[in-house]
């Protein structure tokens, strides 16, 4: 089995997900991590005599080889690496909810600090696209924000909600790197590339890495666990290979050659401050990482999977005797095995509701025979309370139909994967059929009659160079139409109303291949977009909007914006005036006790109390005043965002950049321009 090689026990709480190792002086690797109290901790075994002398940094003096890192702020994320290549050491990398350090551990200094208006929540560190240098990527507040070694900002986009992960990979195979937040929203540099939906997470995962621990050459999946549990899984099968337990959550998993011997170690943190690091197993130990207890319930799990197998083999001959020996009879019915012709049948539809039940997408399984469906087991992302759904008849409702009502929260497709079982109504054993059905992305919309006093004033008109056939293709794919639906060729205009909220959708097409799309839904208007850019391979689609409504609230928050802003500035203002009259209220305050005026010091100091009070509600009112901020600078960013959606490739990203350029100069109206026709020229 595989034992720790090194086994080390801080006395401090580490943050989860806050840990990095970094070569900090170009040779020894030291061990980072965010600790409670607006603390960083940098674990160096290696110079235990180093001592630093500067403000930001104080040796503890419980450990010698534990050296702290004041932030004043709580640690938000943390990452080290290669910022600037030319110094030939790592930087250390801190966030907090405003700002971002970028520290020189080893001379002990700061190379830049900067005021981060969207936090900053995750963050990675490595090289982007085609931008040469080496960037610090950070993700808060629905946007990305990349800054070189000397804190320039390369690197901005925005996302469609807060960013809570980051990774780079090479994630098209073209040598380039893209960042991914958690929604889960794939970009190559500032372009969107891919979208993926993820949902719930039954276990709760602090940590992965990639390590090669049995020494295979190919590596296993290291993850740490909110139970203390760290494991590896096969890349290939995804079996456990190896478990470890820790007596509190994991914060973080890392590698790092930590005893410098030349062997890398996998280095795996509590929050308790406990940390262990394990070398890779040899060419001898492979198959024996794990304990022999644990082997020993693999050995129980799978003779428990033997017995389970033999007796479903067992209900199969047992089954088949029954059929072969009972005459049929219309009492008891059939009891066994079912026609080898049985067929089971879905089909998708749209229910418009009644006063009882609400408008939904309808799931009917029938099968092609008198059988009868005993149950049915539904497993899909994103739609049921734990990822699955069981329908269950009472015997008196058993009937060869089932339906299912189905309503997504959001227009994403969605893999329904069905388990059905069959049989008779005496049935002891059931046939079970297993298929997979996808739910279309616009199922929540029923195809309606136009009608000209409901139809939406907000629109986009764009042109593309496909038939009217190819677009009712589109409209068959992504939408449930019904099976007598007969849409003729161009012009042609359908009408669409929305299950969830009774909103109306337009789509007109021209001969000219000109698409008009009405909705007052911004969001939905994207989504429409970016499905036909991907039915119809589009990579590049400009798009004239108007959305009078939406952009008129948006109008009210950038207000709201300004006046936030010009608050924090007064407020910190009053700030620092208020902390050079605590400064020289204490000097005053010393003098006269030390001139033995006790009249006057105690005066001195009631005015200290009676100003800490107004500091502290003037903090509240700073803190307050920041969370409302944020709100409306999220809003500010997701409205960029959805003004990208709404075109393909180069003028999305010419659209995102825009607008950000807009924004800092303050034109509201260049903004609104940008966001209509995609361009800030008249």
């Amino acid at each position: 089995m595989l034992l720790p090689v090194f086994t080390l026990k801080l006395r401090h709480k580490i943050s989860p997900r806050m840990v990095a190792v970094g070569r900090y002086d170009g040779t020894h690797p030291c061990l980072a991590a965010a600790t409670q109290a607006g603390k960083v901790l940098i674990h160096n075994p290696h110079t235990r005599s180093q001592h630093f002398s500067a403000s930001r940094v104080f040796q503890s003096p419980l450990e010698s080889d534990v050296s702290l890192l004041n932030i004043n702020q709580a640690v938000t994320c943390l990452t080290a690496g290669v910022l600037n290549p030319e110094l030939g050491y790592d930087a250390l990398l801190v966030g907090t909810q405003t700002n971002l350090l970028a520290y020189d551990v080893y001379n002990n200094s700061d190379l830049f600090y900067r005021e981060v208006a969207d936090g900053a929540s995750a963050m990675v560190l490595g090289t982007l696209g085609d931008i040469p240098s080496p960037l610090a990527i950070i993700g808060g507040n629905c946007a990305l924000q990349g800054f070189d070694h000397a804190g320039n900002d390369l690197f901005w986009t925005v996302t469609g909600d807060n960013v809570h992960s980051l990774a780079l990979c090479d994630f098209d195979g073209d040598g380039k790197k893209e960042s991914e937040d958690f929604d889960i929203r794939v970009f190559k540099e500032d372009e969107i590339v891919a979208e993926m939906t993820e949902t719930e997470s039954k276990n709760h995962a602090m940590s992965i890495h990639a390590f090669d621990l049995n020494s295979d050459g190919v590596c296993e999946l290291i993850t740490g666990w909110s139970n203390g549990k760290v494991d590896a899984r096969s890349d290939r099968t995804g079996e456990v290979i190896f478990k470890d337990n820790f007596s509190s959550a994991v914060a973080g998993v890392v590698e790092g050659d930590y005893r410098m011997d030349g062997h890398v170690q996998l280095i795996c943190c509590s929050v308790d401050g406990e940390i262990r690091g394990y070398l890779p197993g040899t060419a001898e130990m492979r198959g024996n990482l794990l304990d022999t207890s644990i082997e020993q319930d693999l050995i129980r799990e799978l003779s428990q999977k033997k017995q389970n197998l033999l007796l479903e083999l067992r209900n199969y001959e047992e089954n088949a005797k029954a059929e072969s020996s009972s005459p049929l009879n219309e009492a008891d019915g059939h009891r066994g095995i079912i026609p080898a012709n049985t067929k089971l049948h879905t089909a998708l539809s749209v229910n418009l509701g009644n006063e009882t039940q609400a408008a939904h997408a309808e799931l009917c399984i029938s099968t092609s025979n008198d059988t009868i469906i005993r149950a049915v087991l539904i497993f899909a992302e994103g739609i049921f309370l734990g990822e699955s759904h069981v329908v269950h008849p009472s015997i008196h409702n058993l009937s060869s139909s089932i339906r299912v009502p189905i309503t997504p929260p959001k227009d994403v497709p969605v893999d329904l994967h069905l388990k059905t079982f069959v049989g008779y109504r005496c049935s002891t054993q059931f046939h079970v059929f297993e298929l997979t059905r996808q739910l279309p992305r616009f199922s929540m919309y029923a195809l309606t009659s136009p009608d000209s006093a409901s139809k939406p004033l907000s629109y986009v008109n764009f042109t593309i160079a496909e038939r009217a056939q190819r677009v009712v293709m589109w409209l068959n794919q992504n939408f449930l139409l019904p099976e007598d639906t007969n849409i003729q060729n161009a012009p042609f205009q359908v009408c669409f109303t929305s299950l969830r909220n009774g909103g109306q959708l337009y789509i007109k097409i021209k001969l000219s291949g000109e698409i008009t799309v009405n909705t007052d839904d911004i969001d939905l208007a994207g989504d429409v977009i970016q499905s036909m850019a991907s039915f119809f391979a589009i990579e590049d689609l400009q798009v004239e909007a108007e959305f009078p409504v939406y952009f008129e609230e948006l109008r009210k928050v950038l207000v709201k914006v300004d006046e936030y802003h010009s608050v924090h500035q007064k407020l910190s203002a009053d700030m620092a005036d208020n902390s050079n009259l605590i400064r020289s209220l204490l000097v005053r305050a010393e003098d006269a006790r030390l001139m033995r005026d006790m009249k006057t010091m105690k005066s001195r100091y009631m005015e200290l109390y009676d100003l800490n009070k107004d500091l502290l509600n003037g903090y509240k009112i700073r803190c307050n005043n920041h969370t409302e901020l944020l709100g409306n600078l999220k809003a500010v960013n997701q409205a960029i965002q959805r003004a990208g959606r709404l075109r393909v490739g180069k003028p999305k990203n010419q659209v995102i950049t825009a607008c950000r350029d807009a924004i800092r100069s303050n034109n509201i109206n260049m903004l609104f321009r940008i966001m209509r026709v995609g361009t800030a020229s008249s």
